[in-house]
């Protein structure tokens, strides 16, 4: 973005998907498609939802990770209204947001 002149703050935004059919409802009418992996995991846990919760939080998590690795200090959980969803994301990542017990 720098590159293209772009100067304001951007923050990455992370919506964690924990809907299988909602998913396959985005996917339908903007006609985009899902990572490999992603659908992977929305083909096979999309029909049990407490399963597709966990994978949608486990799959959040891991791009959170990577984009901390990769130098983003702020990121957004578009959550919809689901609190626990960002508290289980926070949860999983505590030590490396700097939330967890100090010794």
């Amino acid at each position: 973005m720098r590159e293209k002149g772009v100067t304001v703050p951007i923050i990455a935004g992370i919506m964690p998907v924990t809907n299988g059919k909602q998913i396959a409802r985005i996917t339908q009418l903007s006609g985009t498609y899902l990572p490999s992996r992603f659908k992977a995991i929305v083909d096979r846990f999309g029909d049990r939802p407490a399963a597709m919760r966990q994978a949608g939080i486990v799959y959040a998590a891991e791009q959170i990770i990577d984009l901390i690795a990769n130098g983003v200090n702020h990121i957004h959980v578009y959550t919809m209204n689901k609190p626990e969803i960002a508290a289980a994301i926070q949860t999983n990542l505590s030590e490396m947001i700097g939330l967890g017990n100090e010794d």
